[in-house]
């Protein structure tokens, strides 16, 4: 039996650490530390207040963190969170459009 306590692993793609990356370019430290806090929140609480189901996709979730999206699964069996994607809401809503592509959208 496990324990309310357990944490889970959080995976970030390598899209999103190209993602992450692009964002530690622009010089916003302070949008950069709260992406970096939500997502390692992600480990003690894969749904947390606030988060949205990606729609039409299965245990897929996305989080606002200012003008950006956190795109992410969630497997609770494996007690994983994947990080797909970290991209500024117009490109995630306007490239990633059908859900299947969410995660591996541009």
């Amino acid at each position: 039996m496990s324990s309310p306590l357990t944490l889970y692993t959080v995976l970030v793609s390598s899209a999103a650490k190209r993602d992450l990356k692009r964002i530690k370019k622009t010089g916003d430290r302070d949008l950069l530390l709260r992406i970096d806090g939500k997502i390692q929140g992600l480990a003690s609480d894969p749904r947390p207040p606030g988060c949205e189901p990606y729609q039409g996709m299965d245990g897929a979730y996305r989080i606002r963190v200012g003008d950006y999206r956190i795109i992410y699964t969630v497997d609770d069996s494996k007690r994983i969170v994947k990080i797909g994607r970290v991209r500024d809401r117009k490109v995630v809503y306007r490239h990633c459009r059908e859900p299947r592509h969410a995660l591996a959208c541009p």
